[in-house]
């Protein structure tokens, strides 16, 4: 038996998700006569409590032409150092859009200094770019960005004339997290995408779904967004395949997460009290584990050897997922303790 624990990116469509994929009335999307992509747009963008959404192949398009949207050739976005739409999606925004990334250090969970953000906002002066766009990240690394930093980030970008994205990949990861009690995750998510002008959101990870990604906003800057996901090649014909198993995702796949949030804590406390390793206690479905030197050799090979699958070097990256059960969480505990 594999266990996959590389990512949430992994899954297979479940039975109940394929039938709803076999039965979905179909279009041409890019005539925009798909009526289950017509239904997935409406639904998401009314869900995040935005006027508009487009739907589009994968998470890094979503991201690219949300910052294409919002930033014209000459501008730049302030954007965490270690952040996805900065490295670790190909340069996109500054290969494709012509918009240069302003890199800003980042704190262990994810957050800029306020400081610092407003440090980098350049002055309207022709010796430099012009400065258009905050992007942040939620959820981080598998950590909640924390509401208040995110609301004041927010308002400083607003404030200066910026507009604001949210890399949303595993935002409903973060609304499951911190939905307060009686909040419903959805209404979670809502909350977490409101202080944005865009928010991208991914289906293909902790949702389940084979494929897909949708960007949200305002009606003008999904109409600006339509324009480039064509140019970017992202216009699908009958997509409404890949729209049903989105749609089915948010009806049935986002509760669950917190099976997923509850087998990373039971895996995370699996492996507390190993020599030489050191293990960040999870908030959401991603465990990372620190090795010292001697147990990073080879680590990931040996886990393969026993039929456990991570990514990592000196720093493993455990992400649990819904093909994923109790019983095999116990059965990468055991291996791991036992390779480590």
């Amino acid at each position: 038996m594999i266990i996959d624990l590389r990512s949430d990116t992994v899954t297979q469509p479940t039975p109940a998700m394929r039938a709803a994929m076999l039965a979905a009335p179909l279009g041409d999307d890019v005539f925009g006569d798909d009526p289950t992509v017509n239904a997935l747009q409406e639904r998401i963008a009314a869900l995040l409590g935005k006027e508009a959404a487009i739907f589009v192949p994968t998470g890094t398009q979503s991201n690219l032409c949300g910052l294409m949207a919002h930033c014209q050739r000459g501008d730049e976005y302030l954007v965490g150092q270690m952040a996805h739409t900065y490295r670790w999606e190909g340069g996109g925004a500054a290969v494709l859009g012509s918009i240069q990334p302003q890199p800003l250090p980042q704190a262990a969970d994810g957050s800029m200094a306020l400081a610092e953000i407003e440090a980098a906002i350049k002055p309207d002066d022709a010796h430099f770019a012009r400065s258009r766009l905050l992007a942040l990240e939620n959820t981080w690394g598998g950590q909640v960005l924390p509401q208040d930093y995110v609301d004041q980030a927010c308002a400083l970008a607003h404030r200066r004339g910026l507009a604001t994205h949210l890399d949303g990949a595993r935002l409903f990861n973060a609304a499951v997290a911190s939905a307060a009690d009686g909040e419903s995750a959805l209404a979670a998510a809502r909350r977490l995408a409101a202080p944005f002008n865009s928010v991208s959101v991914c289906f293909s990870k902790g949702l389940g779904a084979p494929a897909g990604s949708a960007l949200v906003g305002s009606r003008e800057l999904i109409a600006r967004a339509h324009r480039i996901r064509k140019m970017l090649g992202g216009g699908m014909r009958q997509a409404g395949v890949l729209a049903a198993a989105a749609l089915h995702a948010l009806e049935h796949h986002v509760d669950r997460l917190t099976d997923d949030h509850l087998h990373a804590r039971r895996l995370a406390d699996g492996l507390a009290g190993l020599p030489g390793v050191a293990v960040l206690a999870p908030q959401t479905n991603i465990v990372f584990v620190d090795l010292a030197p001697e147990k990073a050799t080879g680590a990931v090979q040996r886990l393969r050897e026993a039929g456990v699958l991570v990514t990592g070097l000196y720093k493993l990256r455990l992400v649990t997922h819904l093909d994923v059960s109790a019983a095999q969480i116990d059965a990468a505990i055991a291996a791991l303790r036992r390779v480590l």
